[in-house]
């Protein structure tokens, strides 16, 4: 979890560099950390209902609640995204 939230921390910081924006380098640690954790949830839905072969899954499979069961996926987007959204808040307000 701490790695997680260190490079979604890093991140926030190149993209707020870049862009100036707290918020767009929030937005980008979330969607790296939410489009990582669906990609994961393709495996496992691939493992557990495509017998094994890509082409079987939906285009939903990763979205799918089934393979979504354990709070480990879950908490791997939302602690670093929740992190991130502090410092912006943080930061926004050290900026008043």
């Amino acid at each position: 979890m701490i790695d997680h939230i260190i490079v979604a921390i890093l991140i926030q910081l190149i993209v707020r560099f870049i862009s100036g924006s707290w918020a767009a380098g929030t937005a980008a640690a979330f969607t790296w950390f939410l489009s990582r954790e669906i990609a994961q949830a393709e495996y496992r839905w691939i493992e557990q209902f495509g017998g094994g072969l890509r082409a079987n899954m939906p285009w939903w499979g990763g979205l799918d609640l089934r393979v979504w069961h354990k709070p480990d996926p879950w908490l791997d987007w939302i602690v670093p995204t929740g992190v991130c959204v502090a410092i912006a808040v943080a930061a926004r307000r050290i900026k008043r």
